[in-house]
């Protein structure tokens, strides 16, 4: 039997404090596959960056040095969403991980990212915390996996009590 290599994996990262838990995840396969990686944080609605419970850029117990009304336009979410990807690819301690910042709809943009990069395996996190996220947004890991073509490999962050 023949099998194709997975040479791209793209994982994708949300506002959530899980974020780091997919992102290690997320590397660790890749790493295991000697794969390139390229982490992608998707810009939707500028309202999910203001929430006071967690640090308006994926799960940060800081801003990052960000101040708030750097947050209040997209340009300074797309500035404090690159800082965030950077620091996430510090973190991993690879310089060859690409980043890629987006606007728009999350779901369909993290499939359009994975086409036009020609990933193998898209990696992204399922986690629903409260009812209200989930009526407002939607599941997103559930419209990418109704829409792709590409593997998924999904991350469950959902904490159990």
């Amino acid at each position: 039997m023949k099998t194709n290599k997975m040479k791209k994996v793209l994982i994708a990262l949300d506002y959530d404090p899980t974020a780091q838990k997919v992102a290690e995840t997320g590397f660790s396969l890749a790493k295991s596959m000697d794969a390139e990686v390229i982490l992608l944080h998707v810009i939707s609605d500028p309202v999910y960056y203001s929430s006071t419970e967690y640090s308006p850029i994926m799960g940060f117990s800081d801003y990052m040095g960000v101040s708030q009304l750097q947050l209040d336009s997209i340009e300074g979410l797309k500035n404090a969403s690159q800082h965030f990807l950077d620091k996430t690819k510090n973190h991993l301690e690879d310089e060859t991980i690409q980043t890629v910042v987006k606007e728009g709809d999350f779901a369909e943009s993290i499939l359009k990212v994975a086409k036009d990069n020609h990933a193998d395996i898209i990696v992204i996190g399922s986690h629903s915390q409260k009812w209200l996220e989930k009526i407002v947004m939607g599941s997103v890991t559930e419209k990418v996996l109704n829409l792709t073509t590409i593997p998924l490999f999904i991350i469950p962050t959902k904490k159990h009590k």
